[in-house]
């Protein structure tokens, strides 16, 4: 009997049923590390999934924050998004190249601000090519759509917000960077930054939530973020490198029901580039 999966997740064969349904959007939301040597842009032009906008991480944020891919204002937010013809009301799937990396934070980002009905591509566009589906290498030009954007801010956390949580420990911290940048082991992929972790916060690297950039049955998932450290019955803040693989962990928090949970928008390329926050090394 197979497994229970995410209600947030859809097979290539949903969405390939599904591609010339007029209500559904799909969304080319790749983006990489410098180490992964992927360029998302070239890899849209190569050949998307057909129908597919692309999303530029980089460019939908605050680009006046300092920080990489900020949250946009949200004017700015619902604009971007319009002008991709993007809707509050469509059926929305998300996906990137591997299938569980950086779509989740697009997913994340669209449902904070206030969309019901959004989704990541099991699988990415890396499966969706490997099973000989189709493709298509002309960019779409769509109508620009009104987005009605309801921002949630509770879900997400700022800086003061984090030195309050880590001072007096009032959420869990889950952080989804790899186990040798939070031991402080390996030096961090941006300069000038300090490696290591927040005293509190529990490692959760967020290539353990999936397999073959298939999303984990709910069961693992439950068992992984348990296994960390992190009690379910209590409120949870993620936090990773630069608040886009933290959703990897809030992608799962929320498959398993969880509702009190918040994203820490700055993460690491903030709380680790400061000299005023508290940093400590080791895997504990």
């Amino acid at each position: 009997m197979p497994q229970e999966k995410s209600r947030f997740v859809v097979s290539p064969d949903w969405l390939q049923d599904h591609l010339n349904d007029p209500a559904i959007r799909v969304v080319d939301a790749s983006w990489y590390l410098p180490a992964q040597k992927r360029d998302p842009k070239a890899e849209y032009a190569a050949g998307h999934i057909p129908g597919a906008v692309f999303y530029d991480q980089d460019l939908i944020a605050d680009l006046n924050s300092g920080l990489p891919h900020t949250i946009p204002s949200v004017e700015a937010f619902a604009d971007a998004v319009g002008k991709l013809g993007i809707s509050d009301t469509n059926t929305i799937v998300v996906y990137d190249g591997p299938g569980i990396f950086s779509a989740p934070r697009v997913w994340w980002l669209l449902r904070t601000f206030g969309v019901k009905d959004v989704f990541v591509l099991d699988g990415g566009l890396d499966g969706w090519k490997a099973q000989g589906r189709p493709l298509s290498t002309d960019t779409p030009t769509p109508a620009p759509a009104v987005f009605h954007a309801d921002f949630d801010a509770t879900a997400v956390t700022s800086f003061e917000a984090m030195k309050g949580i880590v001072d007096d420990g009032s959420r869990q911290i889950a952080d989804a960077r790899g186990a040798g940048r939070f031991s402080g082991e390996e030096p961090e992929p941006r300069a000038g930054m300090r490696s290591g972790h927040m005293p509190g916060a529990k490692n959760l690297p967020s290539s353990i939530f999936s397999e073959n950039g298939h999303l984990k049955p709910l069961d693992d998932l439950k068992t992984i973020i348990e296994n960390a450290g992190i009690d379910l019955q209590k409120p949870v803040t993620t936090t990773c490198g630069s608040g886009v693989t933290a959703a990897i962990i809030m992608l799962s928090l929320q498959s398993l029901g969880h509702t009190d949970n918040t994203l820490y928008d700055g993460s690491w390329s903030e709380w680790g580039s400061r000299a005023d926050t508290s940093v400590i090394t080791g895997k504990d």
